[in-house]
């Protein structure tokens, strides 16, 4: 089918996104749409919510998941977002799991949760996955939708590698240059990602995850693409791996262009998948 056909007939991609309010989701969400404005929030019936009776309502630790974020830069995504579990304990973990149920019992596509981004801040060295992100992904029925983990912050851990390389010998300037490499190594063979994949205790793992610091490079893993140091927040920061990656983790063909035309950042995988077509 025809992408602008299946725009038309869709409409806009819906993207769940959980994380605490450090997981750097808003500057995320900002690079895919290829701006720097906060995103306008619309209730569950359409109507747009003033920004200063949502501020009041997040204070009181209130949060409508049911709520859609848009950017005006690229509103052909929707977003719902879905504070750590951390902070709404139980409550805010059922909310959850009844939104994705919800979601999933749309008869119309354009109304289903199309993809899940799991965001994980790993500005804690070394952390370990919390128990409610253990939650999520044991008992958590997500169903054919897309579940994507993003570890971001990834930078966080360049100190470490840096240590080590220190201790191995390496000069400064050597361990400075070798330092991210050296961080995405250790973490691909690390004790967390053999976990999220193969661990009892999980039993539905993310279809893939994504280490985000920042500027790109593909790292060819089954699993795994990676970023390579800079940051999110500058304006030339590249997302396009994250979108690829995305686009990777759907079954659905016609979900699968719906995504990668209503993304507007990476036109080489626009091209990739027409001629795939």
């Amino acid at each position: 089918m025809d992408p602008s056909k299946i725009r038309e007939k869709i409409g806009r991609f819906r993207i769940l996104v959980i994380g605490r309010a450090n997981a750097g989701k808003t500057t995320i969400l900002q690079r895919v749409c290829n701006t720097r404005e906060n995103p306008q929030i619309y209730n569950s019936a359409g109507k747009k919510v003033d920004p200063t009776v949502l501020m009041a309502s997040t204070e009181r630790g209130e949060h409508d998941i049911e709520n859609e974020m848009v950017f005006r830069n690229n509103p052909g995504f929707v977003f719902h977002d879905s504070r750590g579990f951390e902070a709404g304990g139980e409550s805010e973990f059922d909310r959850m799991k009844a939104f994705i149920a919800s979601r999933s019992k749309e008869t119309k596509l354009k109304d289903q949760l199309h993809a899940i981004w799991y965001c994980i801040p790993m500005d804690e060295a070394h952390r370990s996955f919390t128990e409610g992100e253990i939650k999520f992904f044991s008992h958590c029925d997500t169903g054919s939708i897309a579940v994507m983990v993003l570890f971001t912050k990834f930078d966080a851990l360049y100190d470490v590698a840096y240590a080590q390389l220190k201790s191995m010998g390496k000069s400064m300037e050597e361990a400075e240059e070798l330092a991210p490499k050296h961080a995405e190594e250790s973490f691909a063979m690390g004790s967390q990602l053999k976990f999220l994949y193969h661990s009892k205790d999980i039993r539905r793992p993310p279809k893939r995850h994504i280490c985000l610091p920042s500027k790109l490079f593909i790292v060819e893993n089954p699993y795994m693409m990676t970023v390579d140091p800079s940051d999110m927040d500058k304006d030339d920061a590249d997302c396009g791996p994250l979108i690829e990656c995305t686009a990777g983790t759907m079954d659905n063909e016609v979900l699968q262009q719906l995504f990668v035309s209503t993304q507007q950042t990476n036109l080489e995988l626009c091209m990739k998948y027409a001629v795939e077509r």
